[in-house]
């Protein structure tokens, strides 16, 4: 059974059931302790705390997962893998074990022909929690042989989320696939043989804190007891496809198959091989599926995890002898794969393999450029005495240059070198952790999260009134002073406050957070300086206590800053008109990978494999801006997804929309999921005016803009400086870029003149140079330090005329010369030099490392630079001990 049809059967065999269908949601956690999904339940994490009301009794989904912790591992077994797909049915206080235990060996056992998945009764073990007698009946009740019932304690049959709230008891199905896997026993004795593949969570207590497994005490039963169940997909893919493991079912082999191809190579014919093919696989899958819902390749965050798994999987493509581009068939190979369970790949398939063929090139372009620092490295190394290549350096490399850690770790080995890993990963924790610390504190400013949960506990979710005013009266419901949850605050002091209703808009969708003023029914005043909602929907408005005393429970009076909120409500509805306007000329691969709305200015991140052309961005201007003459209406309702997809509303990668959607449009022109405040018209923007086009990583672009007065003056502006230059040159603005460009054709040419005639007094010195060279040892060296301001393209012509006139002796050429501020050294070799072991490169290293930087090259010519122009004379002297040295050893 290809996994596709598992897919399908699943999902219809919950919703006969009455389940509601849920479709996966993104990979993009929404969770501030995670960075990705990684596990089924987690998108109804929120549901099972408490947090929030779930909007059906029982539901059902299929969820796209990944999970990176022991990415190290990956592929050098056939058991750990980064992405997979958790098959979940879920009850919210509908149903328990009565009915889920049933449910699950009904679907198991059904024959394929009535749409079950026709697994081999007989071969099916169970296990239960060692004290769940009610568990055990049940499955007995259900046809389950008692001698296939297997008992094993909390580690193995115990589930909770690791922190106080919801836990239970689990049941887990197995499967024998016989005698070749191992030894008889069941589970308990070979989970080699018996391959977990369905785990039934019993969310029935209520646990304290605590460890994860085990060490935590049982506070008592839930007043509502829940259902989480977890099948992997890919493992009964294992099971019904009859293959021995998660490399080799459909969707992960056709992947496979193309890398060998590529490559090749054969897999089952060497386990190094077979190492890298796992690894490719994988990740490949992983990244085109992390790259489905936008998240683009970057330096921290889950930009990070994306980077580290594609740039794995090309290294291993090189390690099995694929040095060319091998990302396009790859990720293309792998949307084919996933294709008929996600079609949105295959719409968006062109932006995808975009994506990942931009990374490609940056990627091999890093190993080219890496490679020459990682040698420059190790060469001190060995040289200090050394046999390890330090932390600092391996971490440098990676941060510089993203060279991952095992490729630091494989060419120190052939280079005879260790690494100091620990001092590698302790720095990368280091930048981890502070950039999850710099993350969190965005959102939570500081404050530890179960405050924010005890604040929500006793407030309640905040309603927020913003959409139609910008004052209104509620209560003050909860207060964070200084990080700790309190009941009173004076001047000065920087709070939290919860009101039961609010005007403020918090922070979300790209659009900033109102300012504004809280005014006490006491005559307290506190002014508001950030909006959050850190759980849930929990409003938190950070403020500075500026009179009187801030009492709990206090009659509050909220009032927006109406300016600042205009201004960002414009920004906001100029990036949906833009958004809209980029997907009519660039297509709908054009998609929105983040914003930011700001008070008369914004910045808008969408899709694109390469830089707009300015005439894209001018018609995308002009169309924006003649959309605002026409005044279109702005209009907010909330209706079903079902219904916002068929008005063609877009939804944004990464957010969370519930059953019931919001959707913002522009007259009948855009449409778009939205849960920000906007204007009433186009005509309320004024101006839109587009500033500048970038990019920001592989495949994602940036515009930046400005809206309304702020555009204007802008504009103003830049009139003035216009009218500026054409007085200097003396010409009319229409005739300025000619005017201006001829000026710079000039000004080149003379520039050119003036390097020809220095190049060619440079050169005219070549014969004396080499009348003059020293003799080390038998080897003929020239070293010179040419005047101020040659370039290094006049330096390198100088030593090879040098060596040229110097015959087949052995002869080595330096030369230095102080260009601009820095100094640049370039040293040539000819054949009979080489032969005696001097190398170009080998030697510029030491130069530059005098001049206080760094250098490579060939063996017959190399460049290097440095920062000390002083050091030029000491330099260039090093350079003959170099060779006498080397010479005389």
């Amino acid at each position: 059974m290809e996994s596709a049809e598992i897919h399908r059967r699943w999902l219809d065999f919950f919703q006969k059931k009455g389940h509601t269908v849920v479709p996966s949601a993104s990979l993009i956690s929404n969770d501030p302790t995670t960075l990705l999904i990684i596990a089924g339940m987690a998108p109804f994490k929120p549901y099972f705390l408490g947090e929030q009301q779930a909007p059906w009794p029982r539901a059902t989904s299929i969820q796209k997962c990944v999970r990176t912790l022991d990415i190290e591992e990956v592929g050098k077994t056939t058991r750990h893998g980064s992405f997979f797909q958790m098959c979940g049915n879920f009850s919210f206080g509908d149903y328990f074990k009565e009915t889920a235990i049933p449910m699950a060996w009904e679907l198991c056992t059904t024959p394929v022909e009535q749409g079950g998945f026709g697994l081999d009764p007989d071969k099916i073990w169970v296990t239960v929690y060692l004290d769940d007698d009610e568990a055990e009946e049940i499955w007995k009740k259900a046809g389950f042989p008692a001698e296939r019932i297997q008992r094993l304690g909390m580690k193995e049959n115990y589930w909770s989320m690791g922190v106080p709230g919801p836990c239970g008891p689990c049941s887990e199905l197995f499967y024998d696939r016989g005698p070749e896997f191992g030894e008889p026993g069941g589970p308990a004795v070979n989970d080699e043989r018996y391959m977990e593949f369905w785990n039934l969570v019993f969310m029935q207590f209520e646990r304290g804190a605590g460890g994860d497994k085990g060490g935590f005490p049982i506070l008592g039963e839930l007043p509502s007891k829940s259902i989480d169940t977890g099948l992997g997909l890919e493992r009964l893919a294992t099971i019904l496809q009859g293959v021995n493991n998660l490399y080799e079912i459909d969707t992960s082999r056709a992947i496979l198959d193309k890398a060998a191809s590529i490559a090749g190579v054969g897999y089952g014919a060497q386990t190094k091989n077979d190492i890298s093919l796992r690894v490719v696989t994988d990740h490949v899958k992983a990244a085109t599926m992390m790259i489905g819902d936008g998240i683009t390749p970057g330096n921290e965050g889950r930009g990070y995890v994306l980077r580290r798994l594609m740039r794995r999987a090309i290294r291993n493509m090189r390690l099995l002898g694929a040095h060319g581009a091998t990302m396009k068939d790859l990720v293309e190979t792998t949307i084919g794969a996933m294709g008929e369970s996600y079609p949105e790949l295959i719409a968006d398939s062109s932006r995808i393999v975009a994506v990942a063929v931009a990374e490609e090139t940056s990627f091999l372009q890093t190993l080219r450029t890496g490679s020459a620092m990682f040698e420059t490295v190790a060469d001190e190394t060995k040289a200090s005495g050394s046999t390890v290549f330090s932390g600092g350096q391996a971490f440098k490399l990676h941060d510089t240059f993203g060279f991952p850690i095992d490729l630091t770790l494989e060419m120190a080995s052939e280079a005879g070198l260790t690494v100091d890993e620990e001092g590698f990963r302790r720095l990368m924790k280091e930048q981890r952790d502070q950039a999850k610390a710099d993350a969190r504190a965005k959102k939570t400013g500081h404050a530890d999260m179960s405050a924010y949960r005890e604040l929500l506990d006793a407030a309640g979710p905040s309603a927020f009134t913003g959409y139609h005013e910008v004052s209104s009266e509620g209560t003050l419901k909860a207060m964070l002073v200084n990080g700790q949850v309190g009941s009173s605050a004076k001047p000065g002091d920087e709070v939290e406050l919860v009101l039961d209703r609010t005007p403020f808009y918090a922070e979300g969708g790209g659009q900033l957070a109102d300012h504004g003023l809280i005014r006490l029914g006491n005559g307290a005043l506190a002014e508001v300086v950030d909006v959050q909602k850190p759980v849930g929907d929990l409003i938190a408005h950070r403020a500075i206590v500026r009179d009187g005393e801030v009492l709990l429970g206090t009659e509050a009076w909220g009032e927006v800053d109406v300016a600042r909120r205009g201004a960002i409500s414009r920004s906001h509805t100029a990036t949906h008109m833009v958004h809209k306007a980029f997907r009519e000329l660039l297509g709908e691969t054009a998609t929105q990978a983040g914003s930011e709305n700001s008070p008369g200015r914004f910045r808008f991140d969408f899709a694109s494999p390469g830089a707009v052309p300015h005439s894209v961005l001018a018609d995308v201007e002009q169309r924006v801006n003649e959309l605002l003459i026409d005044d279109l209406s702005v209009t907010a309702q909330v209706m079903s997804q079902p219904e916002a997809k068929a008005l063609g509303a877009m939804a944004l990668f990464g957010e969370k929309y519930g059953d019931r959607v919001r959707v913002v449009s522009v007259g009948e022109w855009s449409h778009e999921l939205c849960g920000g405040t906007h204007v009433d018209t186009t005509g309320r923007l004024g101006l839109v005016k587009l500033l500048s086009e970038s990019s920001i990583g592989s495949g994602v672009r940036r515009v930046e803009a400005l809206v309304g007065t702020d555009a204007y003056n802008f504009l103003a502006r830049e009139h003035v400086l216009v009218a500026q230059l054409a007085e200097v040159v003396k010409a009319r603005p229409e005739e300025l870029v000619e005017r201006v460009g001829g000026i710079m054709t000039k000004l080149r040419d003379a520039e050119k003149e003036i390097s020809a005639l220095k190049a060619g007094q440079l050169l005219q010195i070549a014969g004396s140079l080499a009348d003059g060279a020293t003799d080390v040892h038998g080897v003929a060296v020239v070293t010179h330090q040419a005047p101020d301001g040659a370039s290094a393209d006049d330096l390198r012509k100088l030593v090879l005329d040098v060596r040229g006139r110097l015959g087949s002796r052995p002869a080595v050429v330096a030369v230095a010369a102080a260009a601009g501020e820095r100094p640049v050294v370039v040293i040539a070799t000819n054949e009979g030099s080489r032969a005696l072991g001097l190398k170009a490169g080998e030697l510029v290293r030491s130069a530059a490392k005098t001049l206080g930087g760094g250098g490579g090259g060939k063996d017959d010519v190399a460049q290097g630079g440095g920062t000390d122009v002083t050091a030029i004379p000491a330099a260039l002297e090093g350079v003959g001990r170099a060779v006498a040295e080397k010479v005389a050893a």
